[in-house]
């Protein structure tokens, strides 16, 4: 991990900490979190695509991790992620890159790719794939771990009896597994972890040190806002057919699988007719963390996707 290197940049009036691996000379791979994560959950494929000769950046969003808070978070939105994106290749000096995401990330690249496709070699989302943020009725009970995160002062209450390192072990335990975290009507979403459940086997308490320090700094205010409040806005920004190289990597764990019409979208027809180009690969054993759970495998298929498409 020493071989990473760390700086802040300042984009859109903001300082973000980007962490880096490889020659700046290399075809640039952009690493996007999700939640709750930080830059540290790419560790894995970072090294491994800069050993394979690629330039592997990842950051943290405004907001989150050691990056600089918005001077009001609850106002912030997804594309203010995107705008900070441009900007940050642009510091960088780079005209086109790779773009890597899980999770949320999902909506910031499939918005960035809409807006900046000249900018974008090719993309890889897990766990979530191509599609824009936008108002959705999800067709599930109030209890729906993202309708109560929207509900302004539920998750702070919830969140606000631990200390954020409990919060981001919980938040692993419940997305680690291949039910949709859903509550009762007298129940909130943390409590459906009970104390002392084990994290999963891939994720250490030494990681969970290191995110629950980062976000003992940076707080929820602009987690909560985006992903989860800032998805119900109307961004006036339409879907339409990407031409880049994708792939979308899925555990057959994932919970997400299970969202309505989620499995429908990704295996049928109306994906692939807005990414003609795009790829699925599907992990047998595969949960929401893939690229932590099963990081030799995930970097074996993005290694295979970026050297097969870094000409693009």
């Amino acid at each position: 991990m020493e071989e990473i290197k760390h700086k802040f940049i300042e984009v859109n009036g903001l300082k973000l900490h980007v962490a880096e691996i490889g020659s700046e000379s290399s075809p640039a791979v952009v690493f996007l979190h999700g939640f709750p994560e930080i830059w540290y959950s790419w560790r894995y494929q970072m090294i491994a695509m800069a050993k394979a000769g690629f330039r592997a950046i990842a950051f943290d969003y405004r907001g989150y991790g050691l990056s600089e808070q918005p001077t009001e978070p609850e106002k912030t939105t997804f594309l203010d992620f995107d705008n900070d994106l441009l900007e940050l290749l642009d510091a960088l000096n780079i005209p086109k890159a790779f773009l890597v995401g899980k999770d949320f990330a999902a909506f910031v690249i499939s918005l960035f790719v809409v807006l900046h496709e000249e900018r974008v070699s090719g993309f890889v989302t897990m766990g979530v794939p191509f599609m824009l943020p936008g108002p959705s009725d999800y067709g599930l009970p109030e209890g729906f771990y993202i309708t109560r995160w929207m509900e302004p002062g539920r998750a702070e209450a919830d969140f606000g009896r631990f200390d954020a390192k409990t919060v981001v072990r919980k938040i692993n335990i419940l997305f680690s597994r291949s039910e949709i975290p859903i509550a009762d009507e007298n129940q909130e979403i943390l409590d459906l972890v009970e104390p002392g459940t084990p994290l999963p086997y891939w994720f250490s308490e030494k990681d969970l040190a290191i995110y629950g320090a980062k976000y003992e700094k940076s707080g929820f205010r602009t987690a909560l806002q985006v992903p989860y409040r800032a998805m119900a806005e109307q961004l006036n920004v339409t879907a339409r057919t990407v031409q880049v190289p994708a792939m979308l990597i899925m555990g057959e764990k994932d919970y997400v699988l299970k969202f309505p019409g989620m499995e429908d979208y990704i295996r049928g027809e109306e994906l692939k007719s807005l990414v003609p180009k795009l790829e699925i690969v599907f992990m047998r054993k595969g949960t929401h963390f893939v690229q932590e759970q099963m990081p030799n495998e995930v970097n074996q298929l993005l290694l295979s996707f970026l050297l097969q498409n870094k000409s693009t």
